[in-house]
């Protein structure tokens, strides 16, 4: 079927962009910008068509070249992966805005935008693949893109940051590719739809319990789940604020989240334990991240222990295992891809103008810097989930769903969470934002123009995500993509009923 092309198209669109830059935009001063922008433009209607197509045909599935799967290599769209891409790519496409003014203060622009495109194709592929070797291959290439872009400004401690991640990583990666090494020895394929079906027939075993924890391991360090965060606090402080922006809004949940919900509910199957242990993991990235924050000074630090915080909470609704507790997680994931790239922006915004991450000698920059200081108010009242930005909703859904699991604990550790959350960020208002200007900060200048329109972007979103569009949200935009984790078993069958009815391998269910 003629819509399946539109598939590979996020991955050549990406790379493409990526070539093109890098051979010509050392030559054009402006053309960096204008292919970036571009092509994250396209990227983001492509996953609005994308999003549409899920909807009205259900699974699609394209074969590359002439292999059909399971022998050949798969793509697929569904529901979860819709979700994903528009995430990705509408945070992806508003950073790049961001970026045209932000990144002039580093020289070659060129290579940054050619390796934000090289990230952004390596994120798009692991969410489309249908194959668990190729999932692997794009995470690895998202992987290493965004490695060179923490040490992007080659500043000594971004270096260093940039070596702990890439080792720290690289563990994790070693670990998800014994995990396909042994369920590819047990199973004999590689097709994720097909690895399902075989494992529901052969059974799990003690193989399925060793890959389980590798898995965990591995997918655990990329989405920094305490106890595998310790690359996080260094890694986004030490990238420039786009590339903060995107680790914390969509790397982490596409390599680490995305893969998780994937293969242990679509792939392995969801059990009692593993729904224990990602509630346990979840709890405690939850309050030990937001702890951790409470006491930092520099801006993206606190930041950079809030993101583990609040994936804490995505891991926690997921890991219930009821349907409103996964919608719920789901939800918080699109919430937080908006609310943490916008005060990583914001972050950004303010070491640009002051050239200072130091909330000790911030103060008073409301006076001068209003539209950086407005839109880091609505960010800071959405993850701490003050109604009625969007925030709050996806919090309320995941504590309701809790409580009605009989999980009261788990309950009361989000609702304490998200209390010492806004204490942490009523903490950042003050010292940045509120008070008296200091005499050094008289000569400082709101962010030029791009910025300014990027973070009123995404507060807008958390605005309106939270009191107008939450109905719409939840039932074209969340139900689908909860449905296929909840109907876990559904994937296979549908997946490799979709390939046999269709001789060209571009199939619709």
């Amino acid at each position: 079927m003629p819509q399946a092309n539109i598939i590979p198209l996020f991955i050549a669109i990406s790379l493409g962009g990526a070539f093109l830059i890098s051979i010509i935009g050392r030559r054009i001063k402006g053309f960096p910008d204008l292919m970036g922008n571009l092509t994250t433009f396209m990227l983001l209607c492509l996953s609005v068509s994308a999003l549409k197509l899920s909807n009205s045909y259900g699974t699609i599935i394209y074969s590359v070249g002439s292999w059909k799967p399971p022998a050949g290599i798969a793509m697929v769209l569904d529901g979860f992966t819709s979700f994903m891409l528009v995430t990705i790519n509408l945070v992806a496409f508003i950073v790049s805005i961001y970026a045209i003014n932000y990144m002039e203060k580093y020289t070659s622009k060129w290579k940054f935008y050619t390796l934000f495109l090289l990230m952004l194709a390596g994120m798009n592929g692991v969410i489309l693949t249908g194959d668990i070797f190729n999932l692997f291959v794009f995470l690895e290439i998202a992987s290493v893109a965004s490695y060179a872009l923490v040490a992007f400004g080659t500043e000594r401690h971004e270096l260093e940051a940039a070596f702990k991640y890439a080792v720290m990583g690289t563990i994790g990666s070693l670990f998800i590719l014994i995990g396909i090494v042994f369920l590819y020895s047990y199973t004999s394929t590689l097709n994720m739809a097909d690895m399902a079906a075989i494992l529901a027939h052969k059974g799990i075993g003690n193989v399925g319990l060793l890959v389980s924890v590798l898995f965990i391991m591995g997918f655990g360090l990329k989405a920094a789940l305490v106890p595998f965060h310790a690359w996080l606090p260094d890694a986004h402080p030490s990238a420039p604020a786009p590339i903060s922006a995107m680790l914390s809004g969509v790397l982490v949940k596409s390599l680490g989240v995305y893969t998780i919900c994937r293969i242990f509910f679509n792939v392995i199957g969801f059990s009692l334990e593993i729904s224990s242990l990602l509630m346990f993991l979840g709890a405690a990235s939850m309050v030990i991240g937001v702890f951790l924050a409470i006491g930092q000074w520099d801006f993206k630090r606190l930041l950079a222990y809030h993101s583990i915080s609040q994936i804490g909470y995505v891991i926690l609704g997921i890991g219930l295992g009821t349907p409103l507790g996964i919608l719920g997680g789901l939800f918080h994931l699109f919430n937080h891809s908006i609310f943490k790239s916008l005060l990583f922006l914001n972050s950004g915004a303010v070491e640009y103008s002051t050239g200072t991450r130091n909330l000790q000698k911030m103060g008073g920059l409301r006076e001068k810097m209003p539209v950086t200081s407005a839109t880091s108010l609505t960010a800071s009242m959405a993850i701490a989930g003050i109604p009625p930005f969007n925030g709050f909703w996806s919090k309320l859904l995941i504590i309701i769903a809790a409580v009605e699991a009989g999980r009261f604990g788990y309950a009361f550790l989000a609702v304490l969470a998200s209390i010492i959350t806004l204490a942490s960020f009523t903490k950042v208002l003050k010292y940045a934002f509120f008070g008296k200007l200091r005499e050094k900060w008289n000569n400082i200048k709101e962010v030029p123009l791009f910025m300014a329109l990027a973070m009123a972007a995404l507060a807008f979103i958390c605005i309106v995500g939270g009191v107008m569009l939450f109905p719409g949200i939840v039932t074209s935009f969340l139900k689908p993509a909860a449905d296929v984790l909840s109907e876990g078993a559904k994937y296979s069958v549908t997946v490799l009923q979709g390939v046999a009815n269709s001789p060209t391998g571009h199939s619709v269910e």
